[in-house]
């Protein structure tokens, strides 16, 4: 089969999917002038991507499209020939886990002001200023996770085995059970209000549809706690920028810890965005790298390889997007 790569990121792993795709041709495009891959895209039998314009997707004749991420939100999966078999993968679930506990510590020990200060030459503690915030433990802290799905269920099982009391909603609370997870509770969507005031740190971790997009704005902001802190690990849009910025600014939230964001980079150059949430004090700001573990894309690749192998044997490859909706 010819396949076709267009991520640059699992383009990093091309020996490792040759080697456990024996007998296939491979094309790695990414880098290359837009014309060129799309080209490549309209010969491609199968088709490795992280991103696909509706005109792209139109063009191509591929079997099989691979989604290199758990996202389709970058992928005009609508506009493929019917009959195609879409996929994903994911196994970023231990990496972004181990973010969302980090920025949860630095948020509690005020890591950032704190290594500023001693920076500075100051010495700034409870033993020699008095009015110094104390922080808090895990174990006095209550998490709340805004979607359930693998992300947020290895995010429990993390917190929780520090002592943190982890709580939920989700669009179908009856998924799974709250007591095999190590959640206190799991309600559904309609139940966000009392997940906000019930929460030291709030996280979003669901895919933007168009039910979520913007789920979170000013009527929000101010149903969370004056001192919590708000991790967003899914997208950007989720969030209303404007009244983030002004629920951080004017302290309605504690702060928060933002992995992803409304624009795109171009090349090395944050979008702008960013320069205007990092300048403010309560701001832990990352370049969307949270599940970007070197375990991740191993394991993506060697899935992606397993599910090439799949479908040139006529078996049924996992993860089909056809056969059912992300689960949130």
């Amino acid at each position: 089969m010819r396949i076709v790569v267009t991520d640059p990121i699992i383009s990093r792993f091309a020996d490792l999917l040759r080697e456990n795709t024996l007998g296939n041709d491979w094309e790695f495009v990414a880098g290359r002038p837009a014309k060129e891959q799309s080209a490549a895209i309209a010969r491609a039998e199968v088709l490795v991507c992280a991103r696909l314009s509706s005109a792209d997707a139109a063009a191509s004749p591929a079997g099989l499209v691979h989604i290199t991420g758990s996202g389709a939100d970058r992928v005009a999966v609508a506009d493929l020939r019917q009959g195609t078999v879409v996929l994903r993968t994911a196994h970023h679930e231990r990496s972004i886990a181990e973010h969302i506990l980090m920025v949860v510590l630095a948020h509690q020990r005020r890591l950032l002001d704190v290594s500023s200060e001693m920076r500075s030459g100051m010495w700034r503690s409870v033993a020699t200023e008095l009015e110094t915030p104390l922080h808090r433990t895990l174990d006095e802290l209550t998490i709340g996770f805004v979607g359930l799905g693998g992300i947020g269920t290895e995010t429990v099982r993390m917190c929780t085995g520090l002592g943190m009391t982890a709580v939920a909603v989700r669009r179908n609370p009856e998924a799974g059970s709250a007591l095999d997870a190590g959640l206190e509770w799991v309600n559904p969507m309609e139940d966000l209000p009392e997940l906000l005031k019930a929460s030291d740190v709030v996280v979003l971790c669901l895919p933007l549809t168009d039910e979520t997009r913007g789920l979170m704005g000013s009527r929000q902001f101010t149903q969370m706690r004056g001192d919590a802190l708000l991790v967003n690990v899914s997208r950007g849009a989720i969030v209303d920028e404007d009244a983030l910025y002004a629920a951080l600014r004017d302290r309605t939230i504690g702060g928060a810890a933002l992995d992803v964001w409304w624009d795109a980079p171009e090349g090395i150059d944050a979008p702008e965005s960013v320069s205007r949430f990092a300048d403010l004090p309560n701001v832990l700001a990352t370049p969307h790298h949270s599940g970007h573990a070197r375990q991740t894309f191993m394991r993506r690749a060697m899935e992606i390889a397993q599910n090439i192998n799949a479908f040139g044997q006529g078996r049924a490859p996992g993860n089909s997007l056809q056969r059912g909706a992300i689960l949130h």
